[in-house]
């Protein structure tokens, strides 16, 4: 079968959706840091929408970690296809907004010289939580970071987001050019205040000049919505067989897509608000919203489905009693910390379950688990911290981070070994293998990460109680058995 390229695109299969607009006609005003699955299946298709009308708003992505992308994309001309599977049935449309790809661990210079173009005036990010080099409970720079300590000692030749953000700024600067704006499109809290707060710092630490430059940076915040499961093998077969042409690397998606944009864009940008993005003075509390209800119940339903033995999402949300345990967390304990009026909460937890129960998305528990200590922070103990100033329980939250405990100790109910994906892996094993399986010193071994719990969580004894007590049930009883317990 044919690869997917500009050349063979008209063989497609009819029913494929096609960009309507002249690639050649096309020139970048975006960069991307960090084009992986989400950013090709989310911002990549609304630039798409737009092209048309809009041509310079292109977008050049650059992998920051790994050249698989570029890898598995440039073949194809960087064209690559999003498959949207829902109970209805299965679609597919061919994306050609992404103009060029970068590899930044070999063409780092590159990437550089891009950014420092006039023509470009946004650079967006999805770089993960762990991409900003942040200590995640206080949101500040981690000046001890191994990227940070390399990009402030070699400056031209960064490693890390900030350290590429930072020098494209700087080379901006002494060109006497206007900066580019800073979008960062991650699942963190007010992300556009924290992408700002880590430039700064990072800039203030390379000199009083550049900060000074960096302070007239806009840096708005977003709200990104869709669920975008890993691709597999299958996937890419199914892809074949609708598109008659290979895709290397395609991405599966669900229909829903949402993104709410901070209106602050001094040196311009696309009309997003024409292809369905939501333009807005103040995103935060469609942000809370999201980290709260959406990705704090689904990084709950991965820790307990997984060790319930469920291995995709919807299985997980199909056992009953897990399924209550979500919507009595977002119902009872999620929903009261949010302050939206005009806003349908119901509603959005009501479309929040049935995205879960989609079955047409193979959805990973193992893969919402990756990297618990980044996320926590942001999806579970902020809406804790909340209702403990309240005077509120907390029971279905907390056995969100109890279940994370368990499944960090690296193995099942089973006695299987769990594949952790995380930063701080070495030090989870470390208090794993002190404490062995007895829930207190597990407990105050995990409490002791104060980059995930800060200072004041450890310190609540009503906290560490009851995630004793929820932990040793885990330990003892399993996850069903537990999930059944807490109302």
């Amino acid at each position: 079968m044919p690869r997917l390229t500009p050349e063979t695109l008209a063989s497609a299969s009819p029913s494929t959706r096609r960009y309507a607009y002249d690639r050649g006609a096309i020139a970048p005003g975006i960069v991307h840091l960090g084009i992986g699955a989400f950013h090709r299946a989310h911002q990549a298709v609304y630039v798409d929408d737009l092209l048309a009308q809009h041509p310079e708003w292109a977008i050049v992505g650059a992998s920051l970690r790994r050249p698989d992308t570029k890898e598995a994309l440039e073949p194809q001309g960087n064209l690559y296809s999003v498959l949207v599977r829902d109970t209805s049935g299965s679609a597919c449309r061919i994306i050609g907004s992404i103009a060029g790809i970068i590899d930044a661990t070999t063409e780092g210079e590159t990437l550089l010289e891009l950014m420092a173009r006039p023509s470009v005036r946004i650079v967006s990010l999805t770089v993960t939580e762990k991409g900003y080099c942040h200590d995640p409970a206080t949101g500040h720079l981690d000046l001890a970071h191994p990227d940070i300590v390399h990009d402030l000692a070699y400056p031209s030749t960064p490693r890390s987001a900030p350290g590429f953000l930072v020098e494209a700024l700087e080379r901006r600067r002494r060109a006497g050019l206007a900066p580019f704006t800073i979008m960062s499109c991650d699942n963190l809290p007010s992300n556009g205040r924290t992408a700002q707060r880590i430039v700064g710092e990072f800039a203030a630490a390379r000199g009083r000049e550049l900060a000074a430059y960096v302070e007239t940076v806009a840096f708005p915040s977003t709200m990104v919505d869709r669920i975008v499961p890993a691709t597999t093998d299958a996937d890419r077969e199914a892809v074949a067989a609708m598109l008659g042409l290979d895709d290397a690397w395609p991405v599966v998606t669900e229909a829903f897509s949402q993104w709410v944009i901070e209106d602050h864009f001094p040196a311009g940008r696309p009309p997003f608000e024409t292809v369905g993005a939501q333009v807005v003075e103040d995103v935060e509390p469609f942000e809370r919203m999201k980290l709260r209800m959406l990705n704090g119940s689904h990084s709950t339903l991965a820790y307990l489905g997984y060790l319930a033995g469920h291995q995709y999402v919807a299985d997980a949300i199909g056992d009953s009693a897990l399924r209550d345990l979500i919507f009595g967390l977002m119902t009872e304990e999620v929903m009261p910390t949010l302050d939206m009026p005009g806003t349908d909460l119901a509603g959005y937890r009501d479309a929040l379950l049935d995205r879960f129960a989609n079955p047409a998305l193979r959805h990973r528990t193992w893969q919402i688990a990756m990297d618990g200590s980044q996320k926590l922070p942001q999806r579970l103990l902020g809406t804790i911290r909340d209702r403990i100033a309240a005077g509120q329980s907390y029971d279905r939250l907390a056995l969100g981070v109890a279940g994370w405990m368990r499944y960090a100790t690296g193995t099942d109910e089973k006695g299987d070994p769990i594949d952790v994906r995380d930063p701080m892996v070495d030090r989870f094993r470390a208090i794993a293998a002190e404490a062995g399986r007895d829930a207190e010193p597990l407990v105050g071994g995990f409490l002791g990460l104060r980059e995930v719990f800060g200072t004041d969580l450890p310190d609540d004894p009503a906290f560490r109680a009851l995630l004793v007590r929820l932990l040793a049930s885990l330990l003892e009883q399993g996850a069903a058995a537990t999930v059944g317990q807490v109302k």
